[in-house]
């Protein structure tokens, strides 16, 4: 049975759960060979952001995810799936080297956010994002991004310029979450889960406005003891995804992303 009845708040908390499989399960339970790449070849590499080459039935493909830790210990290493400008320079290298190679890209979004501490100012997040958004805006190769957790703010917007954009039936994607959005527009943080209901973030709410292209079922919450059959039905998507894009001219895949976000 489908989780129709939840509320969206519990459905941001699912989104949240530690359970909940991260951007490697995924990938390395979809694609039939992976190979991580790392670094921005300008300041160090970031552990909030995976990435790197891998196949899906046959077809070669560019790998970025955003990666958040199960334990305190890897949460530290992977700074809680918040990348810094370093972790959006690494993933604008591997879609520069996906466009040259004709590789397709496929996004994994799982972040509260951009790293907000003063070492991510300092090192210019908020050009490092805004790069991201506009080179991803005439890549000449398909792009799809799914959100499999949260998709917060900026962080999750600087890699989701796709030709579509999916999102599992529990995560979320918005500008803020919900109790930013409470404390700034009620002055009360505590009201989150009042938040999440207007704010219109989940899955259904973000289809039904145009947002997101599919919803991706999830009959259980994701976790490690379903992601075998979740992910085999997201990487029939993916492949369905692929062939689609494949008639399609660079020119066309530019012009069909430009085209999705002049809609809205």
């Amino acid at each position: 049975m489908s989780h129709n009845n939840l509320t969206p708040w519990e459905r941001v908390e699912i989104s949240r759960s530690a359970e909940r499989p991260t951007s490697l399960d995924y990938i390395t339970t979809i694609f039939d060979r992976y190979m991580s790449l790392h670094g921005d070849r300008l300041f160090g590499d970031d552990g909030a952001i995976v990435g790197g080459l891998a196949s899906i039935d046959g077809i070669p493909v560019t790998v970025v995810g955003q990666q958040k830790g199960r334990s305190t210990k890897e949460n530290i290493k992977r700074n809680f799936g918040m990348p810094s400008p370093e972790g959006y320079r690494k993933t604008m290298r591997l879609m520069r080297q996906a466009e040259k190679f004709h590789r397709p890209v496929i996004c994994f979004v799982d972040t509260p956010g951009a790293f907000c501490g003063i070492e991510a100012e300092e090192g210019g997040i908020g050009e490092a994002i805004a790069r991201n958004l506009y080179e991803m805006s005439s890549l000449k190769v398909p792009i799809l991004s799914i959100m499999i957790g949260e998709g917060g703010s900026g962080g999750a917007i600087a890699m989701a310029v796709g030709n579509e954009v999916w999102s599992m039936e529990n995560s979320t994607y918005s500008v803020l979450s919900p109790e930013g959005f409470a404390s700034i527009l009620w002055k009360d943080g505590s009201r989150a889960s009042e938040a999440a209901k207007v704010m219109k973030i989940t899955a259904a709410d973000l289809k039904e406005l145009g947002v997101i292209e599919k919803v991706i079922r999830e009959p259980e919450p994701a976790s490690i003891d379903n992601i075998i059959e979740l992910s085999e039905e997201i990487r029939e998507m993916i492949v369905d995804f692929l062939k689609r894009y494949r008639k399609k001219t660079p020119e066309e895949i530019v012009e069909e992303r430009y085209q999705r976000f002049r809609k809205m």
